[in-house]
């Protein structure tokens, strides 16, 4: 297969100058890197593009193309100068900001926590303080975070000259490449340990017990998170603390269900409250609140409590508890009770009956009593 004109690889004209052609190289190779495009041709695609560079951006060989085309006396990659002069890390750089040459020893901001914590439904509901208790690291005190001995101090790595880099050389069809890697010897720090801390061995950083302070918003919901700044992992070389997230998990309640900053809940009313109507109290997490049920009420039918639901975690005032009507019915009736029904029953008609209603009134009570 034939290759492409180099100067149509770049999609450039001939006379193009090498500040176009380095250019139109790094806009390809963004494009194209294996690291950050998975297509199935993308390494191809960027192979291509590299070699265009490759020459194009070199005087003696772009005369070279230029006069001979494919054809030329060094058609076999153009010859060994690896990038135009410039090493594979240098590349790397150009193209993502230069990230793998950042100083070691420079200071870093240290890792964010994560802590879970189980609320009850009006803990939720009405917030707390409270101290939890997390295991974190902090600058080892004995050598003040050095993971040196006291008395002796790290020194600079001898293996990298304190970079935290080993440059790494290898030979390729299109010439030596020298990739960078992490010095081993120093784990990337540039400076070795030769006493190591008897307390933190040599790691300048211990795991602690840390007590925090915590404030739980009231209305905060399920699933929701407080970030509390600065209470994370310390800082490595003098870099800012993490920060803690606390992720609230809400216990479900038997008698109230939540969606958003509404609360919903089902009464239960008697065959006759609903046929004649009635005033009933109904429990809500800021206590009990009359309703008037109309007569003729059936099963479903929903009453809006307005403001009597969670507060909104940001201020903006309460939502609203709904009550749906749940008509129970008799059982456990006397001969006369049943007498009475079935008149009413050669009246009016049939009406469905339930007999298993034990429970939920059970969970009722409870809500009354606020347990």
């Amino acid at each position: 297969m034939s290759k492409r004109d180099y100067y149509e690889v770049l999609g450039l004209e001939k006379g193009a100058s090498k500040e176009e052609i380095k250019k139109a190289y790094r806009k390809l190779a963004r494009k194209y890197h294996p690291d950050v495009n998975k297509d199935t041709d993308a390494p191809d695609k960027f192979k291509e593009a590299k070699e265009a560079y490759e020459v194009l951006s070199n005087d003696q060989k772009r005369a070279q193309y230029d006069q001979f085309g494919h054809a030329g006396p060094q058609q076999q990659g153009f010859g060994g100068g690896g990038f135009g002069g410039e090493d594979f890390g240098d590349i790397f750089d150009m193209f993502f900001g230069g990230g793998r040459r950042r100083d070691p020893n420079a200071p870093r901001q240290g890792n964010d926590l994560q802590y879970t914590m189980v609320l009850g439904f009006e803990e939720a509901i009405f917030g707390k303080e409270t101290d939890i208790s997390i295991p974190k690291e902090e600058d080892c005190e004995t050598c003040h975070g050095s993971g040196a001995k006291p008395g002796t101090k790290p020194e600079t790595c001898q293996h990298c000259n304190g970079t935290g880099q080993l440059n790494v050389e290898q030979n390729t069809p299109f010439g030596r490449v020298v990739n960078k890697r992490v010095c081993h010897h120093c784990n990337g720090t540039g400076q070795e340990i030769k006493e190591k801390c008897p307390t933190c061995h040599g790691q300048g950083r211990v795991k602690k017990q840390k007590k925090i302070h915590i404030k739980i918003p009231a209305g905060i919901d399920d699933g929701q998170q407080i970030r509390v700044p600065g209470k994370g992992e310390a800082g490595v070389n003098g870099g800012p603390s993490g920060d803690l997230y606390v992720v609230v998990q809400v216990k479900r309640h038997e008698f109230y269900q939540r969606e958003g900053d509404h609360i919903f809940c089902e009464m239960p009313i008697t065959y006759t409250q609903a046929a004649l109507g009635d005033e009933i109290e109904v429990p809500t997490v800021h206590g009990k609140v009359k309703l008037k049920v109309p007569s003729g009420t059936q099963t479903g039918k929903t009453f809006r409590l307005k403001g009597k639901g969670a507060p909104n975690v940001r201020g903006y005032g309460h939502g609203d508890q709904h009550v749906k009507i749940r008509v129970i019915t008799p059982t456990n009736l006397t001969e006369r009770q049943k007498e009475l029904l079935r008149e009413f029953n050669e009246l009016s008609g049939n009406e469905p009956m339930d007999e298993n209603e034990g429970s939920f009134f059970d969970r009722v009570k409870r809500a009354f009593k606020g347990e």
